[in-house]
């Protein structure tokens, strides 16, 4: 699964996995004398979580170092575009958090486990 974001090819495919959560709808809901029940305004779609877990691969601690920096650089409060290789395309991506779960020495270099948590705006 190659994983592309804003056509950047960030990602390694091993251990790539994306849950992506369910839309939300936002709605007002008032009771109104005379009226028996309640009154519902929906206010349209809203947000929902995108969950990115992953593997990177790197020969050095220098180029861990730089690949971490290169995803990081997308915590900006900006809305991006996720494009997974089966033609999914996720666009208005807000990256909200980006975390290390676990780093150790792997093969010929450094393995790092990571969790991306996005935010689609307007689904």
């Amino acid at each position: 699964m190659s994983l592309t974001l804003d056509g950047n090819a960030l990602f390694d495919e091993q251990g790539l996995r994306i849950e992506v959560g369910s839309p939300n709808r936002a709605c007002i809901e008032r009771a109104v004398c005379g009226l028996d029940g309640v009154l519902s305004i929906d206010l349209g779609g809203r947000t929902r979580s995108i969950r990115q877990t992953g593997v990177f691969h790197a020969s050095s601690r220098a180029a861990m170092c730089a690949r971490i920096a290169s995803v990081s650089a997308f915590i900006d409060g900006g809305a991006h575009t996720l494009r997974t290789a089966d033609g999914q395309e996720y666009p208005n991506v807000r990256m909200d958090r980006f975390k290390q779960l676990d780093e150790r020495t792997g093969g010929p270099g450094i393995v790092v486990e990571y969790e991306i948590l996005y935010t689609q705006l307007g689904v």
